[in-house]
Order: structure tokens, then C-alpha cells, then sequence
């Protein structure tokens, strides 16, 4: 495993990171198709024994069970200091206006929610899980600052949005002298790159690193045409993205490299992300053994400018996704 800089902050994370979105009780929420606990066991002790060491969850997967099954595997299995843990705010998980959102009151009722139900003290990542049209900037950043001071969280990140709101955020932050954004886990793939105009140079020249999130376009680019999977049929975000006309010659030159190669599909979708100015850690989720140990093989695959340019040459300019 490769350990990089989280952006220019002095946190070291693995190259890769498990999304824990798979691992919840499949009776909460809207994700049929999560692990419950002791079937997700023996992907985060793969993931340890790969060397990953980054873990993102999140409040509202599985209404919280997510962040329960987190806690507990990961700290029956290693120390705390050995694994970065992520966890976001934003998403609706209570009754009430208040019960969503960045305002100050969500904020300060979430991260202990979510402490708690981590069974740690802190968390190293405190991500919010998008934009907050209804409260200021300042209110929402002045909060995440106390988050921080209060050693609940050691660093803040921030998940998909327009560059404009992610410029003026951290322009705010540096002008009241509040915690900055380290990371930024957006929506970037072969089938999606719509982050490279704006969102990507500008986390580059500010120093944030990316983590993005559906780096295998939700299964698309693992598997030929036509193909489904249970996922795919019952996941109902699945079935909105990706339906632009370049997709389907994007995932056959994926599959012609992967042939040629003599490797799988996702290793080489992977490669080329990791390959990426800025990328630190995509997330990667898994529900089959294979899917991190292919995630492990593509840190080591290096591709070729030409099969780069084969790759990148079908994308045709899309509508954001994923705001």
C-alpha cells in the first residue's frame, strides 16, 4: 500500500480508502443491498491486511448503523491511532427542519451523534456531506472551527459542489482564520470528468486533496454493456447517471486495455484515476473480496500515454451530476 499527504495538510492517509456506504443493517434506510455486520467483518480485515487505512462513512448510511458497524469492527480488529476515520454531516437523519443541513445546531448535534455511535472520541475527518443553501457560510464554518478546537474532529473536508461555492469557502475561512478544508470528495471518473475544468485545478492550486467518490461509475466501468448487478438494479441513483452517449465506448476501451493487460476492468478504471494530478485516495466500495484486492493491484499498474489518450479520447461534456 502507498501512504500520501491528505492535500497540504500533515495527514498521512492510505492511497485508498473503503467507503463504508456497503456495510449497514439493509432494514435502514434505502439501500437494500448493504452488509449487515458479520458479513461486512472480513472487508475491513481485508482492507486492514492490504495496509488501508483510510475509512469513510457517513451519518445518514443505513440512518446511522453505518457509523455503528464502523466503530465497532475497526476497533475490535486495530488501535484507533492506526486508522483514519471520515464521517459527514449534511444529509437528513432526523425528524424536523432542524434534522438535516450545516447550520450550527446541526453541526453540533451531529458530530456527537456520530462520535457516539463511532465509539471513539474524535473523528480525523469531518466532511460535510454537501452545500447548505439556508445558512451562511460564516455560521457553518465558524462551527466546524469549534468541531476542530474542540478536538472532536482533527481535519474538515467537503464533498461535492460548484468550484465558485468550494473558492468561497475557503476564502472565508482564511480571511477569520477558521479550519480549512483539507479534502475534496466529489464525483470523478472515466465517465465523469466534468471536475477537471474547475474543481480539480482549484484544489490543486489550494492544496486540498481529492478523494472522490464512485471512481468505478457505480459498477459501470467493471463490467461490459448491458451488464447488471444486484446493486445496479435496485440502486435507483444508478440508473440516472451515466446514460450519456460516449459511456458505452468508454467502458468498451476500458474493457480492450483490460484484455490486453490481462486484468480486470476495474483495475484499470482505477489505474487512471490514481494516475490523476491531485487524486490522493478514491473510495472504494466493496462487496465482494475481489473488489479491494483489485483496488490494491491498480496502485501498481501503470498505464501508458497511449492507452491514456485511448481512454480519455470517447468523454464528451455531460450535465453535472452528483450536486
Amino acid at each position: 500500500m502507498d501512504y500520501a499527504r491528505l492535500g497540504s495538510s500533515g495527514l498521512r492517509v492510505s492511497r485508498l480508502a473503503l467507503g463504508c456506504m456497503s456495510y449497514g443493517d439493509p432494514q435502514r434506510g434505502d439501500h437494500p443491498w448493504t452488509l449487515d455486520e458479520d458479513a461486512s467483518r472480513e472487508y475491513y480485515r481485508q482492507a486492514l491486511d492490504l495496509g488501508i487505512t483510510f475509512f469513510d462513512t457517513a451519518n445518514v448510511y443505513s440512518m446511522g448503523s453505518s457509523e455503528e458497524i464502523t466503530g465497532r469492527t475497526l476497533l475490535s480488529m486495530t488501535s484507533r491511532e492506526n486508522v483514519v476515520i471520515a464521517t459527514k454531516v449534511h444529509q437528513p437523519v432526523g425528524p424536523g427542519p432542524n434534522g438535516s443541513g450545516l447550520s450550527r445546531g446541526a453541526i453540533m448535534t451531529q458530530i456527537d451523534a456520530s462520535l457516539e455511535r463511532l465509539g471513539t472520541d474524535y473523528v480525523d475527518l469531518y466532511i460535510i456531506h454537501r452545500t447548505d443553501p439556508s445558512t451562511p457560510w460564516e455560521e457553518t464554518l465558524e462551527a466546524l472551527d469549534d468541531v476542530v478546537r474542540a478536538g472532536k474532529a482533527r481535519y474538515i473536508g467537503a464533498s461535492s459542489m460548484y468550484a465558485w461555492e468550494f473558492a468561497t469557502a475557503l476564502h472565508l475561512s482564511d480571511r477569520y482564520g477558521w479550519a480549512r478544508f483539507v479534502s475534496m470528495q466529489n464525483h470523478y471518473n472515466l465517465a465523469y470528468r466534468e471536475e477537471e475544468r474547475e474543481m480539480v485545478p482549484l484544489c490543486r492550486a489550494e492544496g486540498v486533496g481529492i478523494t472522490p467518490w464512485s471512481p468505478l461509475a457505480r459498477g459501470l466501468l467493471t463490467r461490459p454493456r448491458d451488464t447488471s448487478t444486484t446493486r445496479s438494479a435496485t440502486d435507483r441513483t444508478a440508473r440516472t447517471r451515466y446514460q450519456h452517449d460516449s459511456a458505452g465506448t468508454i467502458v468498451d476501451a476500458v474493457g480492450v486495455i483490460a484484455e490486453q493487460r490481462g486484468v480486470p476492468r476495474a483495475q484499470v478504471a482505477l489505474a487512471w484515476l490514481l494516475s490523476r494530478e491531485g487524486v490522493v485516495a478514491p473510495i472504494i466500495g466493496a462487496t465482494k473480496p475481489h473488489h479491494l484486492a483489485d483496488a490494491a493491484a491498480a496502485l501498481e499498474l501503470e498505464l501508458t500515454p497511449e492507452e491514456v489518450r485511448e481512454l480519455e479520447a470517447p468523454y464528451r461534456t455531460q450535465p453535472i451530476q452528483g450536486h
